[in-house]
């Protein structure tokens, strides 16, 4: 594929029955379930990435329960509102957990328009440590003092826990490990979702491994932790995360032949 592809990807398969900002909400998030797909952070059909809607804040975005995460495409989305009600009746079924998380959160984070929640090996062993993600990485501290903790409360079937999600996750931070579960990260943008989720993988599987050594680990100051976390606070991590890297992954995609934006 030739370089920048993936310029044209909002546009050349565009629905007319869509805007123009539905079926870009709609092609990231296809893309951002691929890239799950490559990365290996699936879980069979299990697990859910979502976008909120930029026609109207009070609806979103799942993929359909029954699809493997390769075979979802911009076309298959199914849209729901922050109650967790099917937009069209007759557009298919979603994860029941995934309908209640997400909407627990887009409800609660006006700032967030995109949640990604993972099983991985590395998030699901990081989420069951006590103490969590620890500082012992350029990825991690970015995550310093901004990680967020949910207690397990079972499969998330269940409402009610729609207002622990919300309260435990809190106003600011973008992360949240969900004890003895996974991960569940917010975002912006699709883009910026993805690369905090992808920046945290790396901080859970480099601390895995590191203990598994055996070795003593090394930690740097707290005042190194935190100067380090407002850097990537100042803005830069933002900008390119929605530019650069986001197109740079789009583009991978168009040279793998993935139907994303079908």
């Amino acid at each position: 594929m030739p370089a920048g592809v993936a310029l044209d990807v909002y546009t050349r398969a565009r629905r007319n029955d869509v805007s123009a900002g539905e079926w870009k909400a709609r092609v990231d998030l296809a893309a951002c379930y691929q890239l799950f797909d490559r990365k290996g952070w699936t879980d069979g059909i299990n697990t859910h990435l979502s976008v909120r809607s930029p026609d109207n804040p009070n609806h979103f975005f799942l993929k359909p329960d029954h699809l493997l995460f390769h075979q979802v495409t911009a076309s298959s989305m199914i849209k729901i509102d922050l109650d967790g009600n099917l937009v069209d009746p007759d557009s298919g079924k979603v994860n029941p957990a995934g309908a209640i998380i997400h909407s627990a959160v887009l409800a609660a984070r006006s700032d967030s328009n995109c949640v990604l929640h993972h099983h991985t090996d590395a998030g699901i062993a990081v989420s069951s440590q006590e103490d969590g993600l620890l500082p012992m990485s350029q990825h991690a501290l970015q995550f310093y003092n901004r990680v967020s903790f949910h207690e397990y409360e079972g499969i998330a079937l269940d409402p009610s826990e729609r207002a622990s999600l919300q309260s435990d996750l809190g106003p600011t931070n973008n992360v949240m490990l969900l004890r003895n579960h996974g991960i569940l990260v917010v975002g912006s943008s699709v883009g910026m979702a993805f690369s905090i989720c992808d920046q945290f993988e790396t901080a859970c599987r480099s601390q895995i491994m590191a203990q598994q050594s055996g070795a003593r680990l090394h930690f740097p100051t707290p005042a190194v932790c935190e100067h380090t976390a407002q850097q990537f606070e100042r803005g830069s991590q933002q900008r390119r995360a929605d530019s650069t890297e986001w197109k740079a992954m789009l583009g991978w995609l168009d040279e793998l032949g993935a139907p994303y934006a079908q």
